[in-house]
């Protein structure tokens, strides 16, 4: 399970460094593509794997499936981790989240997610300030 936040820079080769306590869940090779709210996802192996069975039974016939197969599955990149701990993103992956230098590593339970430091920090800050309004929402969800 992945869990807390981390805060590192991209390097001059759009490098990432994967923290220690992700890294060992992970595994050497894992899969990094766009994710949702404006964030890149990163899946272990196995994670992906359910997630793409998940995605391939949408049903093709409705257009947002097919968007949604297309860009989610078109935009994954199989990484692996350098000796370093680092990761190379491509980028257009890095555009596509409006990465620029900063980032924050956020643990989410099956996956990481990957944010541009600017844009989670407001993120974080209204979902934060809204987190009880959500909670009583979602009651029924969390028994």
């Amino acid at each position: 399970m992945f869990i807390g936040e981390y805060r590192h820079g991209l390097d001059a080769k759009n490098r990432l460094i994967i923290p220690a306590k992700f890294r060992d869940e992970l595994g050497d090779t894992f899969i990094v593509t766009v994710g949702f709210d404006g964030c890149l996802n990163v899946y272990t192996m196995a994670s992906w794997e359910r997630m793409a069975a998940r995605v391939s039974g949408l049903p093709m016939t409705k257009q947002d499936s097919r968007q949604l197969v297309r860009v989610f599955m078109g935009s994954a990149r199989q990484v692996d981790v350098d000796g370093m701990g680092r990761i190379p993103l491509h980028s257009s992956l890095l555009k596509n989240a409006g990465i620029t230098k900063k980032c924050v590593l956020v643990g989410v339970l099956d996956h990481i997610e990957i944010w541009d430091e600017e844009k989670w920090d407001s993120y974080y800050s209204e979902a934060n300030s809204s987190i009880n309004e959500n909670a009583e929402n979602l009651t029924e969800f969390l028994r």
